[in-house]
């Protein structure tokens, strides 16, 4: 259910899997660059956001390599982007560290941007989300694939009050790059 009208203004949070990586011989997990298909879908990630009108005030992004990769593509097609904090919980994250991430936010923040690793952030989507319009729910429960975009929105104070089932996930996206 989400928070009702009056209960604060209305906030979003986007969430972006990093695109497709490449897995290097000998190249540890966390160090991990973006694969020839990542390197185009993530530019388009950030013209999603764009064209959805869905720019972030705050983006906190895990500190692996594809994900800082999939940041700067994204952010790139952007006049001026936000701020962003590298933050290495996102790396390998639970529910419970990515909601932590999340109640640290600023208030004033109204749009905030995730940009991670899956399962964690499909489970994030899933668990905060009372509803979802069309299809949305079903889509990430059978599928979260590399650069997708899934927007929830609620009404609250601040972030601290973004509990499980109080978001609306209102889009999923999955913007690919064109090849060559």
């Amino acid at each position: 259910m989400i928070a009702r009208a009056g209960a604060g203004p209305l906030r979003h949070l986007v969430v972006l899997r990093h695109a497709k990586s490449a897995w290097p011989e000998g190249v540890a997990d966390h160090r991990r660059p973006l694969a020839p298909r990542g390197l185009r879908d993530a530019p388009a990630a950030g013209r999603a956001l764009a064209e959805a009108d869905r720019l972030p005030d705050l983006a906190v992004c895990s500190t692996a390599v594809r994900a800082r990769e999939t940041w700067e593509l994204a952010s790139a097609e952007w006049g001026t982007p936000p701020p962003v904090r590298h933050d290495r919980r996102l790396y390998a994250a639970t529910v419970a560290d990515l909601l932590e991430v999340v109640h640290e936010t600023p208030s004033e923040v109204e749009t905030l941007l995730l940009v991670g690793h899956n399962p964690g952030l499909a489970e994030l989507v899933l668990e905060l989300a009372g509803d979802g319009l069309d299809d949305t729910l079903d889509q990430v429960r059978s599928k979260f694939p590399t650069a997708a975009i899934a927007e929830l929105a609620w009404r609250g104070t601040g972030w601290p009050a973004l509990a499980p089932r109080t978001a609306l996930l209102t889009s999923v996206t999955v913007p690919r790059g064109k090849k060559k």
